[in-house]
């Protein structure tokens, strides 16, 4: 057997109030880096940045990060930073403000790198020779927090690229459920079954171990148990708290054992329609989960550790109780007609196809399988 690795933040603080340890940090400058408005609105933005000031650390931010963050706002980032100078990168909010965040860390500490030099997974070079890194997510769901995974869109292709580096997974990770609190229904929704998605495809993973297999698990049962009480019960704190936990302890988990043909597949009909990235998730997961049960025997073993008869129909239960479609041609949230889907969708099979997740995906998945499970999740097909 290969020598293999596990690797976690150093420090993750957790619970109500851990956002105060930013005024623990010893150092100089700080650039926070943040998307839309709402860290601002809910005071998050100026309490992070009152509580550098009450460590003796100047701060600039760096905000405007799309959902889907782009190379130019990335670079343009990273311009600012190599302007400013600082020697800790805070990024406070949705998991794409932590993403973006990651990347323009890379191009800060090597500005002559072109984006290019880092789509290959592990082609990143070291960082940490300018500064070190805080994540503080707003949203349970990406895990960006914990993970050496950043997904940056290229807004000419039309392809989004998961950038993978063990260097990202970011010195702090700080968990504060008060942050989470302010999401709308459909974010808890929607970033519920990313988290639902990591775990399970950590599972699934065929470089699942020992060591990520516990984490996943119980990431699994906390979403179970407490994701329709978030949604239901938006400022309900305990369980607010549990899934950011289990967000967490996912990302935990796949940052380790990586991920499948789920985030490949959202990854590509994300880049080509513009779907939140969750939501392509929650409906690809049940038709994933049915392909990959012909190869693989880890999803028996999750429903024995987990007590539950079938995980897809819990996952389905879950998607109608928070009103997401079963299939793509039944989501509202873009333009999904299906001359478009049809016109794209083997360009789409293709580039899922290519996806470094697909890697980890049990059995031989082909070109062919990926065409046919997104007309499946099109549709509402079942797989047999």
């Amino acid at each position: 057997m290969s020598v293999m690795s596990f690797s976690i933040p150093r420090t993750i603080y957790y619970g109500e109030g851990a956002l105060e340890k930013l005024a623990l940090l010893k150092g100089k400058k700080a650039a926070l880096v943040t998307g839309g408005s709402s860290m601002k609105k809910f005071g998050f933005l100026d309490q992070a940045e009152a509580l550098l000031k009450k460590a003796g650390i100047s701060s600039i931010l760096i905000d405007g990060v799309e959902p889907n963050p782009s190379v130019e706002t990335v670079l343009r980032g990273a311009k600012q930073m190599q302007e400013f100078g600082p020697d800790w990168i805070v990024a406070i909010g949705g998991g794409s403000a932590l993403d973006a965040a990651k990347v323009m860390w890379c191009f800060y500490e090597h500005p002559e790198l072109s984006f290019e030099d880092i789509i290959e997974p592990g082609s990143m070079p070291s960082l940490r020779n300018k500064a070190r890194f805080i994540a503080i997510p707003s949203t349970s769901g990406t895990a960006s927090e914990i993970t050496a995974f950043s997904v940056i869109t290229d807004t000419q292709s039309h392809i989004k690229y998961p950038i993978v580096a063990a260097d990202m997974v970011p010195d702090i990770a700080i968990l504060d459920p008060s942050l989470p609190m302010t999401m709308p229904k459909h974010i808890t929704a929607n970033t519920g079954m990313d988290v639902m998605a990591h775990a399970v495809e950590a599972v699934a993973s065929i470089a699942a171990t020992s060591f990520t297999d516990p984490y996943a698990i119980e990431a699994i049962k906390l979403v179970l148990e407490n994701l329709p009480t978030a949604y239901k019960e938006p400022k309900n704190l305990v369980a607010r708290e549990k899934m950011h936990e289990a967000s967490a302890l996912a990302g935990m988990a796949f940052t380790n054992a990586s991920l499948g043909l789920v985030h490949s597949m959202a990854h590509k009909i994300g880049g080509e329609f513009g779907v939140t990235h969750g939501l392509s998730n929650a409906i690809l997961l049940p038709y994933i989960i049915a392909y990959n049960r012909r190869s693989s025997s880890k999803y028996a073993y999750a429903e024995k550790m987990l007590g539950i008869k079938n995980i897809s129909e819990e996952i389905q239960r879950l998607n109608r109780s928070m009103d997401i479609p079963l299939t793509f041609k039944d989501c509202t949230e873009v333009d999904f007609s299906e001359d478009k889907f049809l016109a794209v969708l083997d360009r789409m099979s293709q580039h899922a196809f290519e996806d470094p997740c697909t890697l980890t995906n049990p059995g031989t998945p082909t070109v062919a399988d990926i065409r046919m499970i997104f007309e499946a999740a099109y549709y509402g097909k079942a797989i047999q």
